[in-house]
């Protein structure tokens, strides 16, 4: 036998492993995912635009406003937790930079310094509260939500009447949250830049290992000197600051705040990371994932408006991959554990 002849069974035995590894990545099925939805799109809409610079600027960022709380709540998610507030805390960051410039008249930088400290200090509350009492982290952050909601609502009524307040801005704060460069948005940059750090933390440091940890078994990752309650805490903490920023963006962008703003992203951000290949249970997933589902969203949103069709189908075509990603992941995840 040459000496080729010996070398064959090794190099095929290589090509599975690798083939294994890239079907077994966490992210895997959410690039799969946003490539089929593009595909589709780009076929039957891209003649009607989907496919022009417009289109794609839109897609992207619609994609990027998503992927921006996405990427700090699949991190959450990764550690065996939800966070159903960010939705909340966007609108409560939208009043706030709006009542700053179209109330007061100050700078929006003031706004944003408000709404920050109210992010932080609605994320440790959550943290504190979940670590503390053990209680399910879906019940204490929808809780959260609706006491953010109403409060951010009564206060906005009892100081401007409405629910809705104009957001005039200019300068550096609105070159940084709402400039465009050819239609397309700088929340792309936020989001890339959101991106690498996040693939950083979970990839190159300790916390991120200790953030894989905590979902993967939060008892035994405790008893191996894991900070599992401050691990919570941080990245609850950090889902209200991508709410933060998501929320400035939208606002500045469109010269106005309003309290329902982020009412969509109650669920969208879960979603995404779900199609995006984080398991609910925990301690599996990326960023990466995280991003390509929020891209996946984005190219559906924008791509049924380019079809013509009704907005709806939107939300069917989301629920349809959410289910369908469950069920791969599920099968996924026994595929790399070697179960049957």
């Amino acid at each position: 036998m040459t000496a080729p002849d010996i070398d064959q069974p090794l190099v095929k035995k290589k090509r599975v492993l690798i083939t294994r590894r890239l079907i077994t990545r966490p992210e895997t099925g959410g690039i799969v995912a946003a490539f089929l939805v593009f595909a589709f799109f780009a076929s039957l809409a891209g003649k009607n635009g989907f496919l022009s610079l417009l289109g794609t600027a839109n897609w992207l960022g619609t994609a990027s406003e998503l992927g921006i709380v996405a990427i700090p709540v699949g991190m959450l998610m990764i550690a065996g937790e939800f966070d159903l507030s960010v939705g909340a805390m966007v609108g409560a960051t939208s009043i706030s930079v709006a009542m700053a410039t179209g109330w007061f008249g100050v700078s929006a930088w003031v706004g944003i310094a408000v709404a920050t400290v109210i992010g932080i200090g609605v994320g440790l509350a959550n943290g504190f509260i979940v670590v503390r009492t053990g209680l399910p982290s879906f019940i204490v952050t929808l809780a959260t939500m609706m006491m953010l909601e109403g409060i951010v609502l009564a206060v906005s009524i009892g100081i401007t009447g409405s629910s809705s307040v104009s957001a005039p801005s200019s300068g550096f704060v609105n070159s940084l949250f709402a400039t465009t460069w050819h239609n397309f948005s700088v929340s792309i940059l936020w989001w890339v830049a959101l991106l690498g750090l996040g693939s950083w933390v979970m990839t190159r440091t300790v916390f991120g290992n200790w953030t894989y940890a905590t979902g993967g078994n939060s008892q035994t990752a405790r008893l191996s000197g894991v900070p599992t309650d401050r691990v919570k805490i941080t990245l609850f903490v950090c889902t209200s600051l991508g709410s933060v920023v998501t929320g400035t963006i939208q606002t500045l962008t469109f010269h106005n705040g309003n309290v329902t703003l982020g009412g969509q992203l109650v669920f969208t951000g879960i979603a995404a990371s779900v199609i995006g290949g984080i398991l609910l249970t925990g301690g599996y997933g990326s960023p990466v994932g995280s991003a390509f589902g929020a891209l996946t969203y984005g190219i559906i949103s924008i791509g049924v408006f380019f079809l013509g069709w009704n907005a709806d189908l939107t939300q069917l075509f989301i629920g349809v991959l959410l289910l369908l990603a469950v069920l791969a992941n599920h099968r996924l995840r026994q595929h790399a554990l070697g179960q049957k």
